[in-house]
């Protein structure tokens, strides 16, 4: 069952990691940071401005909304970003190998100067990510 938004932050209003399923919630701000997010489902969610930095996330990340999230030295490897807007976001030193960015929005994120496709071996998806600059 999706998270109940009143029980979704445990003490220091930090995310508690007990719920599988943030489906839907309103993570606005969260912080996540170096935790392991394997298998979570977070369809939907709003993560605007949310801390996932040094986290590991392979979780289902469609149709959610990180802009502005902060993902530095996250480790996306099989995280699913379907339609999930990035608008903003940092992920500088992220691990994006086998993540998959099918019709994302990653205008205006931040990857790292001079990215080149060979760097994204294995990430799916970036043929129709918009806003990625070659």
């Amino acid at each position: 069952d999706p998270v109940d938004e009143d029980e979704t932050y445990g003490p220091g209003g930090i995310p508690d990691t007990q719920y599988t399923d943030f489906s839907g919630a309103n993570l606005t701000g969260a912080n996540f940071s170096g935790q392991d997010l394997s298998g979570l489902l977070f369809v939907g969610a709003v993560l605007q401005g949310a801390n996932l930095s040094r986290c590991i996330l392979g979780a289902d990340f469609t149709d959610a909304d990180l802009t502005g999230a902060n993902l530095t030295g996250a480790n996306l490897r099989g995280a699913n970003l379907t339609r999930a807007t990035l608008i903003g976001a940092n992920l500088t030193g992220a691990n994006l190998y086998g993540a998959n960015f099918t019709d994302a929005n990653l205008y205006g994120a931040f990857i790292r100067p001079g990215i080149s496709r060979i760097d994204m071996e294995g990430v799916k998806g970036l043929d129709t990510a918009v806003g990625l600059v070659d």
